[in-house]
């Protein structure tokens, strides 16, 4: 197992089921095959450095885990057809494995 970091940011106005929804999808995906879910971090909203989709501020979230490298293709392709989660960001973290 490898270590990585997810920093994804959502819609502020989106209901506390779609950010639970996303969560809980993120989830399901790394421990499928055996990942583990290390910490997640709420960083809360913060200002974007350009408009995204005519928004200005994001609810950002941080997810360190590990998990098999082919999982990460599956976790990529999960976040990017969620609507929900605006844009991630996967990382692999070498200083953790």
């Amino acid at each position: 197992m490898k270590a990585y970091e997810l920093l994804y940011f959502v819609d502020p106005a989106a209901t506390e089921e779609a950010r639970a929804g996303v969560s809980k999808r993120i989830d399901v995906a790394v421990t499928e095959n055996g990942g583990t879910i290390d910490n997640v971090e709420d960083w809360g909203k913060r200002k974007l450095a350009f408009e995204i989709d005519k928004l200005t501020e994001g609810d950002y979230i941080l997810v360190d885990f590990h998990a098999d490298p082919a999982q990460i293709a599956e976790l990529d392709r999960v976040l990017r057809i969620n609507d929900t989660v605006k844009r991630h960001m996967i990382v692999r973290r070498t200083d953790r494995d």
